[in-house]
């Protein structure tokens, strides 16, 4: 591609857009609470007892209600998310995430509006839809894309 000065400007703004969020005080939060997940023992110890009950859950998930663990093996991956989510330093880092994710979609949705309202861009956390469903195809699916 023969960069324009045109498209260099573009790639100068987008960098200045990139560094404003990187500053920002909600990008702060979230990389404060990265922070304290990661330091937080119990979080960790918390995680990766989900992540190996989700490992778990996805040979059982093959057979689906069939599997003789079935049962058990959902109601212990329930209870172990449940567990994690109520640890307090992930907790934090979820909303911190959350409020991340709606900046950039927020951005987003300014950047797409200012080209084309045709143009799709995430919205409240759903991916490319008004509707929440991004399926791409054109409502077949029931959702209103």
């Amino acid at each position: 591609m023969i960069a324009t000065l045109e498209y260099v400007n573009i790639l100068d703004r987008s960098e200045k857009l990139g560094k404003m969020v990187m500053d920002s005080e909600v990008m702060e939060a979230y990389l404060k609470a990265q922070s304290i997940l990661d330091a937080d023992k119990e979080a960790q110890k918390l995680i990766k007892a989900f992540s190996d009950m989700k490992e778990q859950y996805n040979d059982v998930e093959r057979f689906g209600r069939y599997h003789p663990d079935y049962y058990e093996i959902m109601k212990n991956v329930r209870s172990t998310k449940r567990d994690m989510d109520m640890n307090d330093s992930v907790a934090a880092f979820k909303v911190a995430e959350r409020n991340l994710q709606k900046l950039l979609d927020e951005i987003s949705q300014y950047v797409a509006g200012s080209v084309s309202e045709q143009i799709k861009a995430p919205k409240d956390g759903a991916a490319l839809s008004d509707s929440g469903c991004g399926c791409g195809s054109g409502g077949a699916c029931g959702c209103a894309s």
